[in-house]
């Protein structure tokens, strides 16, 4: 008789527990797909930009010197992104979208040489 009880007890604290463990995977799933809602809302706010490094290659108040220095760029580099912005008062061209500083000199240890004057910046880059 004792055998059945404790065969008994052990069954129904193991059925407890298995609808606790039902229970902890359904809060996580829950949290799981609030996380994702959560990065996709910021992701759609933020405009797919977050922060991160790029090169600078090129600066000055020459908009076709820039232009120039972009497509040179481009001819030697066409795997990787390039971005002619306007920051007042010089035409600038940006090139990549680096997540870590790591990998923005790792590319810039390869444009260096035809790029002498690049350097890596801070800012928003587009999320791959």
């Amino acid at each position: 008789m004792r055998l059945f009880l404790l065969t008994a007890f052990l069954c129904f604290t193991g059925l407890i527990s298995g609808q606790e463990s039902a229970a902890s995977q359904t809060q996580t799933q829950l949290k799981v797909r609030q996380a994702i809602e959560k990065k996709a809302e910021y992701h759609r706010l933020s405009s797919g930009e977050q922060s991160g490094y790029r090169i600078k290659i090129h600066f000055s108040v020459d908009r076709e010197q820039a232009k120039a220095t972009r497509n040179k760029f481009v001819a030697r580099f066409p795997e990787c992104s390039s971005y002619e912005e306007y920051q007042q008062p010089y035409f600038v061209v940006l090139v990549g979208d680096y997540k870590t500083k790591l990998e923005a000199f790792e590319s810039w240890k390869r444009i260096q040489p035809d790029f002498p004057g690049a350097f890596i910046v801070k800012g928003k880059i587009r999320s791959k």
